[in-house]
């Protein structure tokens, strides 16, 4: 008869590393503080320390690296380097186990938590989560992380509501929140107020002037160029889309308009502008105009007959405005329908180069034509010549 000795189980599966089972674990600590005040700094120098001890006091242990990162938010890991940084090393095979305080340190995304977990998982790499003392190697422990994962992710979005309540209170009040740098002001961060930078006024009243008096956007920026004045943000080179925002801006005749745009959700701080989503808040005489309101209305005026007649032919009547570029008024979005728009991609630099863009895409959002797809005018023009 034969004889059958049980040999019981004495390990986890968590110890397992690499394929194999090894004494010593390669530990990696990942901290992650904000170091706005000397108190938080004084938090992250903790952190560090924490966990250099920590490993220290385990033989089984040796530590590979501490890896943190400072003042950046929990929901961006692409934004988060030594995060990034701890995953490839991971992946090279430097790291057996990553140590975190607690989910929300890791991640406030569910989707991006799940998907490093079990990424490293596949590797046989555990993170334990200190603070709910989740080892996700274990067979409960990616149950577990799913729900407080969820919950830390929660915890963002309610937050972020009640920031988003705090302040459309305050531009309810007439209050300003936060201020888009723009040309010939100076915001004042402490008192947030709003003074006329006279220097680049005068080129904002040269922009205006030459406006009512007939010059298109395009005209002025080239105009501009050639007399050597700089944007707000120190280039040489303007366009016609940098004047005809400036044109537009309601500041330059003392007002302010609040929410022009808004965050689509917390998690991933897509921002859309807002065309009724969401309340706007629109303040008069907020600040000491750099133009009066007479001068700015007439600019408007002229902005819209353009924009009209740049949409197409009225009354059986075309006119020169409708033609500001070759293909003006000539392309339609084969998904939506609207007009293509003339735009310049990344300007200033060596890559620069001019698209055409599907109107709704670009300013309503690319859930509005997800199928929306930039065209570069030289293939188009390409494409006209052989036709």
């Amino acid at each position: 008869m034969r004889e059958v000795e049980v040999i019981r189980a004495n390990r986890k599966i968590s110890e397992r590393t690499a394929g194999k089972i090894d004494d010593i674990l390669r530990v990696a600590p990942y901290a992650r503080v904000s170091t706005d005040s000397e108190e938080q700094l004084s938090s992250y120098k903790s952190q560090v320390m924490y966990y250099k001890d920590l490993v220290n006091s385990r033989k089984e242990w040796v530590l590979v690296d501490i890896y943190a990162d400072e003042s950046i938010t929990g929901t961006q890991v692409a934004r988060r380097e030594n995060f990034q940084r701890m995953i490839n090393d991971c992946m090279d095979g430097k790291i057996d186990m990553i140590i975190t305080k607690s989910i929300s340190r890791f991640a406030r995304n569910t989707l991006d938590t799940l998907k490093y977990v079990r990424m490293l998982k596949e590797r046989n790499i555990a993170v334990f989560f200190e603070e709910e003392n989740i080892n996700t190697m274990t067979m409960d422990g990616e149950l577990l992380l799913v729900i407080l994962s969820s919950v830390a992710q929660q915890e963002v979005e309610n937050i972020s509501a009640n920031v988003k309540k705090g302040l459309k209170m305050k531009m309810k009040r007439g209050e300003l929140v936060g201020f888009a740098s723009c040309l010939g002001y100076d915001y004042d961060p402490i008192d947030k107020s709003i003074s006329i930078n006279e220097a680049e006024a005068d080129i904002v009243r040269y922009i205006f002037d030459r406006y009512i008096e007939g010059a298109g956007g395009y005209v002025i920026a080239k105009e501009l160029t050639k007399l050597g004045y700089k944007t707000k943000y120190g280039n040489s080179q303007w366009h016609d889309t940098g004047v005809l925002g400036i044109i537009k801006n309601e500041k330059y005749k003392g007002d302010v308009l609040q929410g022009k745009t808004f965050t689509v959700d917390p998690i991933s701080k897509r921002r859309l502008d807002n065309y009724g989503e969401e309340d706007q808040f629109y303040i008069k005489n907020h600040h000491e105009p750099i133009v009066s309101e007479e001068i700015f209305e007439k600019a408007q005026a002229i902005l819209n007959k353009r924009g009209a007649k740049r949409r197409g032919v009225q009354n059986g009547k075309r006119e020169k405005y409708s033609r500001k570029y070759a293909f003006s008024s000539m392309l339609e979005c084969a998904s939506c329908g609207s007009n293509l728009s003339r735009r310049n991609w990344h300007s200033g630099t060596k890559h620069e180069k001019v698209i055409w863009q599907c109107v709704t895409a670009t300013k309503k959002g690319r859930k509005y034509c997800p199928d929306s797809k930039a065209i570069e005018e030289r293939i188009l023009e390409d494409a006209f010549i052989e036709s």
